[in-house]
């Protein structure tokens, strides 16, 4: 309290003061902790989403670690965004890979992340909107973590938008470029949420794209799936469906998770 007499405050243990050394010790925390929420550091590479409107994920890693990509010479990844999913597909494969992005802001993030890595010779980010994209050759692989969320309440920040709302990319568009795209043999993976996977596999027939294999993924046990991710080829098959548990309990992966993620998650 206030001193009339002395016109002091009094100077007791009631107000803690910082010290200098521990005033520096605060601010670098919180530079250090702004800086790890920059980026995302993986086994092989380092992914910086600062820039980017959608960072990295869950339904990235996993577009990034399921699709089988062994004996691919070319592989198109459809809104790339920070890049990790074409550097995933780099790390395992020997495959040139095309990295398709519409926003600027994360094509300049993603060439940042692409130049420091181990595969920049092999990873080609370019700026374009996939309903114009054409190519002089077609794709062995194609991969999608495609705009969602059609019917839900859309977000200020207009990059985020793009990111996460079918607006700018309905599943037609996307169904139909990739079958444009694709090669006779090719294999096309998406990820979209499970309640919409029915759908999707309805508007790919229109393209003669058929479900070649599903992984459901769920969060938790009890939980009903919240992402599929699906491999369409042109040849019509039996498609083979499984279900896949992220978390037993908090921190604690399954089994499958691990050996899905371990060669690029750096506590796997």
């Amino acid at each position: 309290m206030y001193d009339k007499n002395t016109k002091t405050m009094p100077n007791n243990n009631s107000y803690p003061t910082l010290s200098h050394k521990n005033y520096l010790f605060l601010a670098n925390l919180t530079i250090h902790t702004k800086m790890a929420n920059s980026y995302f550091q993986f086994k092989q590479f380092t992914i910086w989403h600062d820039k980017c409107a959608m960072k990295v994920g869950t339904d990235g890693v996993l577009l990034g670690a399921w699709p089988h990509v062994d004996g691919a010479q070319r592989i198109l990844d459809i809104g790339t965004g920070t890049g990790l999913v074409a550097l995933m597909l780099a790390q395992r494969s020997k495959a040139f890979i095309i990295a398709l992005e519409i926003d600027c802001s994360a094509v300049r993030q993603a060439i940042e992340n692409v130049s420091h890595s181990p595969w920049q010779d092999r990873i080609e980010v370019v700026e374009a909107d996939f309903k114009h994209y054409t190519s002089t050759a077609q794709f062995d692989v194609i991969v999608s973590n495609p705009p969602y969320f059609t019917d839900s309440l859309k977000c200020p920040n207009q990059q985020r938008n793009t990111a996460r709302h079918d607006n700018e990319l309905t599943y037609k568009e996307l169904l139909e470029g990739v079958s444009r795209l694709l090669s006779a043999d090719g294999a096309f993976t998406v990820i979209v949420p499970a309640d919409v996977s029915d759908k999707v596999k309805e508007i790919a027939l229109n393209y003669s794209l058929y479900p070649y294999k599903q992984l459901n993924i769920i969060t938790k046990p009890g939980l009903s799936p919240k992402r599929s991710l699906i491999t369409f080829k042109f040849q019509d098959q039996k498609c083979q469906i499984e279900n896949m548990i992220i978390e037993l309990a908090r921190h604690e992966y399954s089994r499958e998770y691990i050996d899905l993620t371990k060669e690029y998650y750096l506590k796997m």
